[in-house]
């Protein structure tokens, strides 16, 4: 896969490209990343990118020119062109997946207020949000997204299938997870974790998982597959009126 990012800060995108899982799939030629300035296709000598908006109103826009420029130059039109805004798309996993499956991507990160209206009209296919919060650029989101999509690329985590089946149950379902030693500070592992009884350790890790989610986001359990017995169990917590997590 091939992402090119547009930005007005390259560097912000060194360190992490360099790091990790990005960074062997960089080295493994499974994945390819290239930033690109608009500034590089500004006309005037201070190599202006942004310009007051009509009507007035605090802060600056992107202008149209350079990044128009910018997609010609590069070749970025025929990709699938991604601008990350707030107002956008929500990224969940069943989006992150879709977009594995393309050749090509174009991240266009935003500034200052925004973007001129004609480039979102006329270049940008999608606009996705990483959440309902306003960043200073779309250089953070960009990066949430480029790993969410980069590990779902096969061979990426050596196993395409495993991306896919850990992906947004397992990450939900968050359980307590404990290491040694056994007791610490006066707090012990719980015995369903000795028991090395691996049955009754999953059934335990899912309840818990299921406790906790209901108490801090019980909205994405509409998301989860219940069976009989955990939609009951939910049924009783909230009856109970349960706000805490064991």
């Amino acid at each position: 896969m091939k992402i090119d990012i547009v930005t007005l800060f390259p560097d912000f995108f060194a360190s992490p490209l360099a790091t990790s899982m990005m960074a062997r799939a960089i080295a493994q030629g499974l994945l390819t990343v290239e930033t690109h300035d608009p500034r590089d296709c500004a006309t005037d000598k201070h190599r202006t990118v942004d310009d007051a908006p009509y009507g007035g109103g605090g802060g600056m826009v992107l202008k149209p020119e350079p990044v128009y420029q910018l997609w010609q130059e590069r070749g970025l039109a025929a990709s699938r062109c991604i601008y990350l805004t707030a107002d956008g798309q929500p990224l969940n996993q069943a989006l992150a997946v879709e977009l594995a499956l393309e050749e090509r991507l174009v991240l266009l990160c935003g500034h200052y207020k925004g973007v001129d209206e004609r480039i979102r009209t006329e270049l940008i296919d999608r606009e996705i949000s990483i959440g309902d919060y306003v960043l200073t650029g779309g250089e953070p989101a960009a990066l949430v997204l480029i790993d969410a999509v980069a590990r779902l690329i096969p061979n990426v985590l050596g196993n395409f299938s495993s991306a896919l089946d850990d992906s947004f149950q397992e990450a939900v379902l968050d359980c307590p997870w404990y290491t040694r030693p056994v007791e610490f500070r006066g707090q012990r592992v719980p015995d369903a974790l000795l028991s090395g009884d691996h049955e009754r350790i999953e059934h335990w890790r899912r309840r818990q998982a299921l406790r906790r989610t209901f108490a801090r986001r019980p909205d994405l359990l509409q998301q989860i597959e219940l069976d009989e017995e955990e939609q009951q169990l939910i049924a009783t917590w909230r009856e109970q009126g349960l706000e805490e997590a064991p």
